[in-house]
């Protein structure tokens, strides 16, 4: 009976088409036969044996003249319908597309009219409905693409006026130990006073007497003489 357990049932399936296998090529050389062994299995894995002198149509061939059938008519009237059904298709949508560019009308009653302009109505909204989606993408792409390049712009100008405004901007970068400066003018063409703005120091040092310190603040400030 049959073997339940897909496992032992595939290996022993996988043993007994080697054995024949086996078998099939000692006919073949021992007897000089022709044999053909085409196997399906539960998987639909197809396995053959052929003998080297021949082939499978061959074989085929042979067998139906020995037993006095057809094994391809069936087979070829199948195919002969199929090609039949994908001719008049064919054709179809060759009328179709004629139809649709204004030819082949005179055969065409009132509905078929009707219908025709339907569906070319509804191809054209298709279509527009498309393209009107691909533009408004490329809009909306376009629009972010300007916001962009406005907010760099006003970036700029407000860069720029700062700069006209106090000519100290940005005259020292900010490297080293020092985080900004900023130039505060004294006014009447008097001493300058800079403000620095330092890190906490890792090691704590005498304050220099030359410097003022707020308490408690890093802002340390001192005069620049002119």
């Amino acid at each position: 009976k049959k073997i339940e357990n897909q496992t032992n049932r595939q290996v022993t399936y996988s043993k007994r088409r080697n054995g024949l296998f086996k078998k099939a090529h000692e006919l073949t050389v021992l007897c000089d036969a022709k044999v053909s062994i085409i196997m399906i299995s539960s998987t639909q894995k197809l396995h053959e044996y052929i003998s080297p002198s021949t082939a499978t149509k061959q074989v085929f061939d042979q067998y139906q003249k020995a037993v006095g059938v057809d094994l391809w008519q069936s087979h070829y009237e199948k195919m002969q319908e199929h090609l039949k059904k994908l001719k008049e298709v064919n054709r179809n949508l060759r009328k179709e597309i004629r139809q649709r560019m204004g030819e082949s009308l005179n055969d065409l009653g009132y509905d078929h009219m009707v219908n025709l302009i339907e569906d070319m109505d509804n191809s054209l909204r298709l279509i527009r409905e498309r393209k009107y989606k691909v533009i408004g993408n490329q809009i909306e792409t376009s629009k972010k693409k300007l916001r962009n390049v406005e907010e760099i712009h006003r970036n700029l100008v407000l860069e720029f006026d700062a700069r006209q405004e106090d000519p100290h901007y940005a005259l020292v970068e900010n490297e080293g130990d020092y985080n900004s400066v900023i130039g505060y003018p004294n006014g009447g063409g008097g001493p300058r006073i800079i403000a620095l703005r330092l890190p906490q120091p890792i090691h704590h040092h005498l304050p220099h007497p030359a410097l003022h310190s707020g308490g408690g603040s890093d802002l340390t400030t001192f005069h620049l003489l002119e």
